[in-house]
């Protein structure tokens, strides 16, 4: 059985429609400042590792804590250049990855962890208000779109479960104009976009003018907790501390218990040209919504601050060896899918040519949403597993580390989610063979009317799985 993303597009269309692209990320085509590494030791209260939305929230928010305290910043390489600087933007309110998600792993807490993820993604919005960080902020909701008959009964028991409002096809039509729409979710209040880039950068200044002493181009490698401090050992001098955040996301923990918990699945992204008035005419979106399909492998979508349209999804590759590596990024069978997809989606567009392509890897777990836990007698917090769904949770689990190493009992250290840790993967080569077989059963099931094979249905009661 075809999907309409099967559906014939026109090689030529594709060819050209990519031919003037840049390879990289159409966010971090920016001027941005230098933060120079250290020039000597350093010696400070609290040492967070990584430059990314955890690192940086974790970094202003122990700094707003404790105005009293020596709190430094190290990134490997520039301040948001990976996954912060990467994805497509979409703060949203769920910190499980979604209601679905949380509810079957969590039914007794869901509620309350709806709540506050709300909470969450309201304070960040009032913080970012409060600093005067020039992130590109809207609230502009979220839109759920069935593309396939099945999927529209999807949406439809969402809508019932109280997870927006269900749009029928003529209502959606009338706003958002794609041949591919059957019907729609919309919620008004639990997503917002940002420019995710600005976003990191603007918590860097936030920081800096916080107190935190940022450096880049230092990567620690090494942790040493004999005595009485821990020594974090760089690719520059040592940095002597008390406590340490880990906000390594995807790459390698210094931590090796860690290392079979995450794996690196590779998403690709796709941005046109900015959009003509007439050009918006034709395709409408006048709300500005945050746009996702529904099936296993699924498109997400959204306009930017100059109308443009960010478009990426579908394809989440895994490489044996859970390496990160460049080499993987410029996929090129990939983006020749998401450009067809792009036309299939809205045809009216085929005059629109894409500027910008890239890839960066998504830190998977087996659940599919953040994990933690302290080391090191717990001195050092950790976080990770976002699985592509960080950009507003990040700043919550930010929160949470910087609990977990006060030793404070709070709401949000309650939670059997951040208490207890997924199933880690196993090991090459069945982590690899497991993946692929899971990637190959969800293609199945989009082709199927969504039925889940026997492999899909033993994921589901094991609480395991993979998908985009």
């Amino acid at each position: 059985m075809e999907t309409v993303f099967d559906a014939h597009v026109d090689p030529g269309l594709i060819e050209r429609s990519l031919g003037g692209t840049s390879f990289e990320s159409v966010w971090l085509d920016v001027p941005r400042p230098d933060f120079p590494p250290p020039s000597g030791p350093v010696t400070c209260d609290l040492l967070v590792v990584g430059g990314g939305y955890t690192g940086l929230w974790s970094a202003l928010h122990a700094a707003r804590r404790h105005r009293d305290r020596r709190i430094v910043l190290v990134e490997s390489d520039r301040i948001g250049w990976a996954a912060s600087g990467r994805n497509g933007g979409f703060v949203d309110a769920s910190l499980t990855h979604g209601f679905e998600n949380g509810k079957s792993r969590w039914p007794n807490e869901i509620d309350a962890l709806d709540a506050l993820g709300m909470e969450n993604l309201d304070g960040m919005q009032a913080e970012i208000a409060e600093l005067g960080l020039d992130t590109e902020w809207e609230r502009t909701g979220m839109m759920s779109v069935a593309t396939e008959p099945h999927q529209i009964g999807w949406l439809e028991q969402s809508a019932d479960e109280g997870q927006g409002q269900f749009v029928d096809r003529s209502k959606i039509q009338e706003e958002i104009h794609s041949p591919t729409y059957l019907a729609g979710l919309f919620s008004s209040d639990t997503c917002a976009i940002v420019n995710p880039a600005k976003l990191a950068l603007e918590l860097a200044r936030a920081c800096r003018d916080a107190g935190v002493e940022v450096f880049e181009h230092t990567k620690a490698v090494r942790i040493d907790s004999g005595g009485a401090a821990l020594r974090v050992h760089t690719t520059g001098p040592t940095i002597t501390c008390r406590e340490v955040v880990l906000a390594t996301n995807v790459f390698t923990s210094l931590l090796k218990r860690n290392r079979l918990f995450t794996i690196p699945v590779y998403d690709y992204v796709l941005a046109t040209e900015p959009l003509t008035d007439a050009q918006i005419d034709r395709i409408g979106w006048p709300n500005r919504q945050g746009i996702a399909d529904c099936g296993n492998q699924f498109h997400y979508y959204r306009r930017t601050a100059d109308n443009r349209i960010v478009w990426g999804g579908y394809d989440a590759i895994y490489h044996f060896g859970r390496r990160v590596k460049s080499d993987y990024e410029d996929r090129r069978e990939t983006y020749r899918r998401l450009a067809a997809h792009f036309f299939i989606t809205f045809p009216q567009l085929d005059d629109v040519r894409f500027t910008h392509r890239w890839a960066g890897a998504v830190d998977a777990n087996t659940r599919f949403c953040a994990h933690w836990g302290l080391a090191r007698e717990g001195r050092v917090a950790y976080v990770n597993g976002f699985t592509g769904l960080g950009v507003g949770a990040a700043r919550f689990a930010a929160d949470v580390c910087l609990d977990l190493l006060e030793g404070a009992d709070t709401p949000r250290t309650r939670f059997e989610m951040v208490k207890k840790k997924p199933l880690p993967f196993p090991p090459e080569p069945i982590a690899s063979v497991g993946i692929q077989a899971t990637r190959w059963s969800l293609n199945r099931a989009d082709h199927n009317a969504g039925r889940r094979n026997i492999l899909l249905r033993a994921l589901d009661a094991a609480g395991l799985g993979f998908d985009s």
